[in-house]
């Protein structure tokens, strides 16, 4: 059933604040519970760092990331009803300056990045696409980011690349993989 009261917001300056959500049948926000162990595990303050939120949907994981201190996130969404919902959420807690907000299709958008482009990037793609494996093969070739963290559902098969750590709560699975500087 999806959640129509929205997500909140954990920690740091915006704490408390409910998100809007993106109402309909196939979406899939991530939980509280995932979305904190994703930025406990990611150090908790992200202060100073450039982010990057694939297939953003309601904006949820780049808020998180802003409110806890990172510096700017891109987001990067094809949906025309999400990106609607994230601008939105973007001037609901007044960070229109510190966003960057890209409709397209968050692989396209990779495969066009330098490398290091971003500290970390979060991707949260839709679940039984091979999205994330694909991510997951595309980072580890020309890695965008000094982070990467995937959320899938726990039984897709993911390609073998050394260094790939999993943190798993319950269906939901966090994949993180860091690029060799």
């Amino acid at each position: 059933m999806p959640n129509h009261l929205g997500v909140r917001i954990i920690a740091g300056q915006w704490r408390g604040r409910r998100l809007k959500p993106i109402r309909g049948r196939d979406v899939r926000p991530t939980s509280d519970r995932v979305r904190e162990a994703w930025m406990s595990a990611a150090g908790g303050t992200l202060e100073g760092l450039r982010v990057l939120d694939l297939f953003a949907g309601s904006g949820a994981l780049g808020l998180e990331a802003l409110s806890r201190g990172a510096e700017e996130v891109v987001f990067v969404e094809i949906s025309a009803k999400a990106l609607s919902v994230l601008r939105e959420n973007i001037a609901l807690v007044g960070a229109a300056e510190a966003c960057q907000v890209v409709k397209g299709d968050a692989l396209d958008y990779v495969r066009k990045l330098e490398p290091f482009a971003f500290d970390l990037a979060f991707a949260d793609p839709p679940y039984d696409r091979d999205h994330a494996a694909m991510l997951l093969r595309l980072y580890h070739t020309r890695p965008f980011a000094r982070e990467l963290w995937v959320e899938h559902r726990s039984a897709e098969e993911l390609p073998d690349i050394p260094g790939l750590r999993h943190r798993r709560y319950g269906d939901t699975t966090l994949t993180t993989l860091a690029a060799d500087e």
